[in-house]
């Protein structure tokens, strides 16, 4: 008869008490894999919201000046002609190695302009990205869905005596405005803010970008990685990184993981513990058919390759079980605990590594019932007959 044959006919036999065995890796493993479900789902959401929270990354063209500015005051300085960027090489930042990690791209115009004889810092965008970018922007009126409509900052709005519904003619070119910005206490309440090609016409500048503010969100990959990346793609340009922001984002992110890998610590602990106990009871009911093993012929190692194959087999079992069962725990309790929370879908990569972790974690708690059934002395196993 074959090892293999006398396992499988064991775990036959003690159909009840190998269901419970199992049972133990099943729960590990299940909690496990939602816990790694869930927490998946919450990083995306997580990166989601924070996402919303502005730039952490700026472009600018290189300069040979510094900035004479603090605390909103300018001092002055001298002026130094500035190369812009060319609108149709900002396809390049998404070809960088870490593209995934790029979210929002917003290029911008800047330049000055003449409305109502008064010299005004006109910003030209692309208004989806810029919404995107900053969601805390809170209007009168509306946002422009045209490129004949303008957005005045509350500080220009306040100083050109204009609101939502007037026309302003910028540098002879008519433009209705839309909306007017509540204090954000940033650069865009003294702007007039409008479609970038519009704004690039006024200026001036088409087909120019003089700045771009990225949202990124760096997971797996230190930001500097990206901004060194970005930066190769434009030589001409200084790319700067918000690491406050990105390190906030990255610390959320951590403490979520950091959750989740002492959850599965502790599972996996007390289901090594649960095999070891339950082998180990196992081995001692069997005190009499090890001995008669022993006693015809079968080694120490033959012994120890039963009792292993039988934990090998729960294990495998236990795994699969494990892995199908998580899967449906996360699917069903995601909605429940992360509002518009959605499965993220079955990861088979996790399931290998269930698979796995199942197996040599039931191989790892039953080695020393193995070597213990091993090293029983026969004639001391046969006084129990």
């Amino acid at each position: 008869m074959r090892l293999h044959n006398i396992s499988l006919g064991n775990i036959r036999r003690r159909k009840a008490k190998m269901i419970f065995l199992a049972l133990g890796l099943i729960i590990g493993i299940s909690t496990i894999v939602t816990l790694l479900a869930i927490t998946e789902t919450m990083t995306q959401e997580i990166e989601e919201r924070l996402n919303k929270f502005g730039a952490n990354i700026v472009m600018v063209p290189k300069t040979e000046n510094l900035s004479l500015n603090y605390g909103g005051i300018d001092v002055g300085g001298v002026n130094y002609e500035v190369k812009e960027f060319e609108q149709k090489n900002l396809g390049l930042i998404r070809t960088i190695q870490n593209a995934k990690n790029i979210g929002v791209v917003a290029p911008k115009v800047l330049g000055a302009a003449k409305i109502k004889g008064k010299k005004v810092l006109v910003m030209g965008v692309f208004f989806e990205e810029e919404l995107a970018l900053k969601t805390w922007w809170q209007k009168k009126g509306k946002f422009p869905d045209n490129s004949g409509q303008l957005l005045l900052g509350s500080a220009v709005a306040q100083v050109l005596g204009a609101g939502p519904g007037d026309t302003l003619s910028v540098d002879g070119r008519a433009f209705e405005v839309s909306g007017q910005l509540l204090p954000t206490g940033g650069a865009e309440d003294n702007a007039v803010i409008c479609e970038l090609e519009s704004a690039q016409a006024i200026l001036g500048k088409p087909g120019k970008i003089s700045m771009v503010e990225i949202a990124a969100f760096c997971r797996g990959c230190p930001i500097t990685e990206l901004t060194l990346q970005i930066a190769e793609k434009f030589p001409n340009a200084r790319v700067t990184a918000m690491k406050q922001a990105v390190m906030s984002k990255m610390q959320s992110i951590e403490m979520f993981k950091s959750f989740s890998l002492g959850v599965s610590i502790l599972v996996i602990g007390i289901g090594a513990l649960l095999v070891m106990v339950t082998m180990m009871g196992s081995v001692n009911e069997r005190t009499r058919e090890i001995g008669i093993f022993r006693a015809i012929g079968f080694r120490q190692t033959h012994v120890m390759q039963i009792i292993l194959l039988e934990a090998l087999v729960l294990g495998l079992f236990g795994g699969i079980a494990g892995f199908v069962l998580g899967n449906g725990a996360a699917w069903a309790i995601i909605p429940l605990v992360i509002e518009k929370g959605v499965f993220t879908g079955i990861n088979y990569q996790l399931g290998g590594m269930s698979l796995l972790m199942s197996a040599a974690l039931s191989l790892a708690a039953s080695f020393y019932p193995a070597l213990k059934a091993g090293r029983m002395d026969p004639s001391d196993a046969l006084r129990a007959l």
